[in-house]
């Protein structure tokens, strides 16, 4: 049986995220790591957006591309990277932005190609099962059958920054470091002290000579 052009479509767009993630996590310039990791969300979004998942598709876009690659740059400035090096010569970083560039459009003209389809691909999903819109039925699985696995990925993330935190923090010599710990324990009396002092009346200005006063 010859693949139809949907078929085709999700195969490719498949290809393309795990040759993009094979090549995020081998490149040695953080900056080509980004450009093929945007590539990779990219991909497997349309994935999804051909499967059915439009909504997920969409967040994808939104959440990972638009705000994780921001975490991931602040991340690499943590890290004390040299960042001297990247800075010069933008021109080098042009062919790998290129290549990112095209694929993503090429991506998105074969996505316009298949909703142009006549026929709908993978149509037959649990949210048209249900005769329901795709969101509604992934917030109902999600927060009922699913609620477990759910709540067990949240804790796993959020274990995963605390310790992104911690590895990444260090100390340097001859800077000032807040302990809230310290600052919750502080009392009134150690900050503030109370002094009883007597009142002196102040000296009244010595007189001047006779002979200065005269004109």
């Amino acid at each position: 049986m010859t693949p139809d052009f949907p078929t085709l479509a999700f195969l490719g767009f498949a290809a393309t995220a795990a040759i993009a993630a094979l090549a995020t996590i081998t490149a040695r310039n953080p900056v080509h790591a980004a450009l093929w990791l945007v590539l990779t969300f990219f991909s497997v979004a349309c994935t999804w957006i051909i499967g059915g998942a439009e909504f997920l598709g969409v967040a994808l876009v939104l959440v990972y591309v638009g705000a994780v690659m921001v975490l991931f740059l602040f991340v690499v400035m943590m890290l004390d990277v040299d960042m001297a090096p990247l800075r010069e010569g933008y021109v080098r970083y042009l062919p790998v932005g290129l290549v990112v560039a095209l694929v993503m459009l090429a991506q998105i003209l074969a996505l316009i190609g298949v909703k142009a389809a006549a026929e709908v691909p993978f149509a037959d999903n649990a949210a048209v099962a249900a005769d329901v819109s795709n969101t509604t039925w992934l917030a109902r699985a999600l927060f009922t059958e699913f609620m477990l696995p759910f709540e067990v990925a949240a804790v796993i993330l959020t274990v995963a920054v605390v310790a992104a935190v911690m590895l990444t923090l260090r100390r340097r010599g001859g800077t000032k470091h807040q302990d809230p710990s310290a600052q919750s324990r502080v009392r009134a009396s150690d900050r503030l002290r109370m002094v009883k002092m007597d009142a002196e009346r102040p000296a009244l200005p010595a007189a001047a000579p006779e002979s200065e006063a005269a004109p």
